[in-house]
């Protein structure tokens, strides 16, 4: 198999390593993975009214020991890391139970962690025995295939999402429940820890393209894969139970792609290309000898035919110069130095955008 013919848009019904073993190195942009929690259950465990609560007990999620576990979480972080392209990344999801034991391991493998993020529950299951405090969380851990690999985040995609402020790594959002909540025969869960849709929604947003192939190996109930393609992406899910691979097929199967307008992200400008100033200068856009001012009009600099400024005694660039002016370490000189044109002050980044978007176009053109 090569990556020219990956299982794409398809539910791979087997165990989740011998699957990845098939799939073709470097072909996989994410990964988001929910492995077993091994949960450790000795008992059921039920409510004050003596109702039993519905815990993860399944088969798939006991293990022998400790060592058991740790062994089959270094074989498929191995098989994760080899299927991932140079600059994919891993999202895992777990509990105190497990994701500890999980992070050691993907260190050893070699992933280098970008993040850690708590997933705070809006609506968590109370603690019924009162021995402990509430356990209202879960930490997912975002993790580049290796420490020079250029993953991808949408950063501003991600500041739109969350109202133009930069996105923190405490995400409160609720668990699947209502309608999205998957049930079988007799109406009861499908699958126990069947995440919510948002959550993955967040997750393709800031850190995927549309058409990127995301590779869920704990597939379940199919979140991954619903959200992937309603979002434009591509996805392989594996599941070795029936039942939920079943369940996953036909919730993916009722879920309709967006519109390509819908799915674009926002651009990221820190991915956009360089374009020095001095490179306004030479296309005439600023003009040597042309006096910039701070946005106040406090400051004024002269541009001088290098793409530097001069600022009493000081020259330097834009950057350096807005810095002076302001006594401060730093300054974004794009944004703070504006030229006038029919009398209204504008920022000079919109020169910069200007050339930008005839690069975007002579490359679609050519």
């Amino acid at each position: 198999m090569t990556s020219d013919d990956l299982p794409l848009d398809a539910i791979l019904r087997d165990d989740c390593i011998a699957a990845m073993v098939r799939l073709p190195d470097a072909s996989v942009d994410l990964i988001f993975a929910d492995p077993p929690y091994n949960l450790q259950l000795r008992a059921e465990l039920h409510r004050p009214d003596n109702s039993r609560v519905d815990a993860v007990d399944d088969a798939w999620d006991r293990f022998e020991s400790f060592e058991t576990y740790d062994r089959f979480t270094r074989a498929w972080l191995a098989q994760a890391r080899r299927v991932l392209k140079p600059d994919g990344a891993l999202w895992v999801i777990g509990s105190y139970h497990n994701i500890f034991r999980v992070g050691a391991a993907l260190q050893d493998e070699g992933f280098w962690i970008l993040n850690d993020v708590v997933w705070r529950k809006s609506n968590p299951m109370p603690n019924f025995r009162g021995k402990r405090l509430t356990n209202a969380h879960e930490t997912l851990i975002w993790a580049a295939r290796s420490e020079t690999s250029k993953a991808v985040f949408n950063y501003d995609a991600a500041k739109s999402l969350n109202e133009d402020l930069q996105m923190r790594s405490d995400w409160t959002l609720p668990l699947c429940t209502g309608a999205e909540r998957l049930k079988d025969g007799a109406g009861a869960k499908l699958h126990p820890t069947q995440k919510p849709e948002a959550l993955l929604h967040r997750i393709l947003i800031l850190s995927t393209r549309p058409g990127d192939v995301v590779l869920d190996p704990f597939f379940g109930s199919g979140t991954t894969g619903a959200v992937a393609k309603r979002l434009g992406r591509r996805w392989i899910g594996i599941e070795r139970e029936e039942a939920y691979a079943d369940a996953a097929q036909a919730r993916i199967d009722a879920v309709r792609q967006l519109a390509a307008e819908a799915v674009a992200t926002t651009p990221s400008r820190r991915a956009a290309p360089r374009i020095p100033f001095g490179e306004l200068v030479e296309r005439q856009l600023v003009r040597p000898g042309e006096t910039l001012s701070s946005p106040c009009g406090r400051h004024r600099a002269v541009v001088r035919a290098d793409g530097s400024l001069k600022w009493d005694a000081a020259s330097g660039s834009i950057h350096k110069i807005g810095a002076l002016t302001q006594r401060a370490p730093s300054c974004n000189g794009w944004t703070y130095w504006h030229f006038k044109r029919d009398g209204r002050p504008i920022p000079i980044d919109a020169l910069r955008t200007q050339l930008r978007d005839e690069r975007a176009a002579s490359g679609a053109d050519g």
